[in-house]
Order: structure tokens, then sequence, then C-alpha cells
């Protein structure tokens, strides 16, 4: 009996391994990497503050980073950022950000490949608003964008970003920041 079992057992798992190998995934989508430049201008707590950024970005297939099945058109965006502020002063920004990244491909044209994105990050800011508590906080951010294909040549992205700064709750005092951010960059 134990016999018939073993022998159960290991035709279940050769045949179950077969069916596996027949199903097999695609092979992940190849990362690409891109840079690209931000403007931005708050309006909460006020509209003093513009800034600009120089961004580079990771653009990761989604299953690769994450170990679990994930809808084809997710990515995963590393974006590391640096910048300053012009208005109304000079002052200094860094970031570095985590988003997910999803292509819209039912709206997708010959030459547009529109995408929704959010996520979050930190960010170092060197000026600080009344009630703002710390230099170093949290930067979520949400937004839409597209991939702007031309030519024979990588594509381009243009996007809409609400950007949000704020500790989370760590100090005391903990006035946010939100801003909009215009970007504009190309993927090589």
């Amino acid at each position: 009996m134990r016999r018939n079992l073993l022998v159960i057992l290991m035709v279940v798992m050769v045949t179950a391994g077969g069916v596996t190998q027949g199903l097999a995934e695609e092979p992940p989508l190849a990362t690409r990497y891109s840079l690209g430049g931000s403007v931005g201008k708050t309006y909460s707590p006020n509209n003093d503050v513009d800034f600009a950024l120089v961004s580079a970005v990771a653009l990761f297939d989604y299953d690769r980073v994450w170990p679990h099945r994930a809808p084809e058109p997710l990515r995963f965006k590393v974006e590391a950022s640096l910048g300053a502020t012009s208005a109304p002063s000079s002052r200094a920004l860094i970031s570095a950000n985590m988003l997910a990244l999803y292509f819209l491909d039912g709206l997708a044209t010959a030459l547009l490949r529109p995408y929704a994105e959010a996520g979050i990050g930190l960010i170092y800011t060197d000026f600080q608003v009344d009630g703002q508590g710390l230099r170093v906080n949290f930067n979520p951010q949400a937004g839409v964008g597209t991939e702007i294909k031309g030519g024979d040549g990588p594509p381009w992205y243009a996007a809409i970003r609400l950007h949000h700064i704020s500790n989370g709750g760590l100090h005391h005092d903990n006035r946010g920041i939100n801003a909009v951010v215009l970007q504009l960059g190309r993927f090589f």
C-alpha cells in the first residue's frame, strides 16, 4: 500500500512539473532608465515656493521586484531627484521615491501610452515653512502621464503629479506642503 502511494505521489509530482513547465510565464521585461526634469509650484500652505528637480529613474517589471503575480501593465519605478527652490529663495531639495506605475493600455494610441502612478519616498528640504517641524519628510505622490513615441529612438514621457511633503506625525509640528509638479524626460 505504501509503495502504491509513493508511486502515485511520484507520478503526480512529475506530471505537475511538466504542466508547470508548459505554463511558464513570459520572461520579465527589460529594466529601462531615464533622465528627466520637473518644475513645481506649491499651492498649500501658500503658493510661495517654486522648485525644479533633475531625476534619474529606473523602471522595472513589477514581477521582477515583488515576488508575486501582477498585471502585465504594472511597473515598479525608483526615482532619485536633486534640485532647488527658485522662490522665495534658492534652497536645496533631494528626494528618493518608489512608485507603482500602471499603463492604461486601453487608452493607448500609436503615439501615446498613458499611465497612472502613485508612491512614496523621502525628501530633504533645505527650507521649512512655518510649522513644518523637520527637514527630512515623507513625500507621497500621485499623478498621470504618458510615454510619447517618436521615431526609432526611445520614448519621451510627460506627467503631472500632486506632490505632498510632511513628517507623518513624527514631530509635533507637521505642517504639510502641497505642490503640483510637471515632468518631462526621456528613456535611454
